[in-house]
């Protein structure tokens, strides 16, 4: 059974990731993920670590402004390897310029948790796309 505990460290690692995306922490961004982490995001690609997967993001945000990443309905579950979890997530990604074109995914995680020590760790990740603009 996961404990309150588990419950909040688990959530804190979903506000992570949004945090290190949106701060540009790429070296906070990469704690959320197992090192040999299965990352699938749809159409915008797959990744088989968490270096993989840091590197991608960090590319891919240096051709946009701000951004906010925002995680609710969090459905945190126990299951025999450790946990799983849906998170919804509403992006938005700024231009660099003023006149430029603001991005926005809506969509949803499917995680699966390990337990690496004291920390939990996403194992495998599914991106699902609800809309895209």
């Amino acid at each position: 059974m996961l404990t309150l505990q588990d419950h909040y460290d688990i959530t804190q690692v979903l506000f992570r990731y949004g945090t290190g995306i949106d701060t540009r922490n790429w070296t906070l961004f990469e704690t959320c993920f197992a090192p040999d982490v299965l990352a699938e995001y749809g159409d915008f690609g797959t990744w088989r670590s968490a270096g993989e997967i840091t590197e991608f993001m960090r590319n891919v945000h240096l051709a946009v402004g701000a951004t906010l990443h925002r995680m609710s309905n969090i459905v945190i579950e126990h299951s025999a390897t450790g946990a799983t979890s849906r998170t919804y997530i509403d992006a938005l990604l700024t231009p660099l310029e003023a006149d430029g074109d603001v991005h926005r995914g809506i969509g949803y995680y499917d995680d699966i948790w390990v337990k690496t020590g004291t920390d939990w760790k996403i194992k495998q990740r599914r991106f699902v796309s609800v809309r895209l603009t």
